[in-house]
């Protein structure tokens, strides 16, 4: 039973990162701490995204906006030693909900049409709030959807744009967990294990992203999201 539900997660947020380019750690981190240890799950991960970010890179290079992912990543240095902080001395249950209630609150904004302007010093709170989120709890990618979706950005420029973002921020963190939080044999014979996962939904999900429309593809961030906070608030109260 454990088996296949390792085969579902990594499959399914395989091809959701390919497709839309954000996902991955959304969806499978919550799954995968069913049956890892928090640690153990954090570090697959970072490690299968960036994975399927360094797969990527030469599809979407076109789409990249160089100018966001430089300023993304000054933020994040910011953001990451602030993360690993967290992540070692903070009861992250609390950090969990008060999350949790933020994203919720922010995806009933963009649901009701609340929109916002890029801009640089922005640029820069984001690539911060996305570094500390990945090195305390393996989550990057809402503050990024959360502000692509309140731009109004294109899901081409978004997917490019991100997976850019994450072949950076996935490599620190993973570095910056395993000095300072250790790793195990578990994390990587079970990364091994999912490879051949990751690389079938990355051919899926390279066929989906040319048919999902932008309407589409926005509601899928909604439901995304949604999911996200949900399970944040829920998990956070247990």
């Amino acid at each position: 039973m454990n088996t296949l539900l390792f085969v579902v997660i990594i499959l399914t947020a395989s091809i959701l990162q390919t497709s839309t380019g954000f996902g991955f750690s959304i969806l499978a981190t919550p799954f995968l701490l069913l049956l890892f240890e928090p640690t153990e799950a954090i570090q697959m991960n970072l490690l299968l995204s960036l994975v399927i970010s360094i797969a990527l890179i030469r599809k979407v290079r076109k789409d990249i906006d160089f100018g966001i992912v430089k300023r993304f990543v000054i933020g994040s240095g910011i953001g990451l030693p602030i993360g690993i902080i967290i992540f070692m001395l903070i009861d992250i249950n609390k950090l969990k909900l008060v999350i949790s209630l933020i994203i919720l609150a922010l995806t009933i904004l963009l649901i009701l049409k609340f929109r916002m302007k890029q801009g640089k010093k922005r640029d820069l709170a984001v690539g911060g709030l996305s570094g500390a989120l990945t090195t305390s709890i393996g989550m990057p990618g809402p503050p990024l959807l959360l502000y692509f979706s309140g731009t109004d950005t294109q899901k081409e420029k978004l997917r490019g744009t991100t997976l850019a973002f994450y072949m950076f921020i996935y490599l620190i963190s993973l570095v910056i967990q395993v000095i300072f939080a250790g790793t195990n044999k578990t994390v990587w014979v079970s990364s091994a294990a999912a490879l051949p996962l990751v690389f079938i939904g990355l051919y899926v999900g390279q066929l989906l992203f040319k048919r999902i429309n932008q309407q589409i593809f926005r509601i899928f961030t909604y439901i995304i999201l949604l999911f996200t906070g949900v399970y944040l608030f829920i998990e956070s109260l247990l």
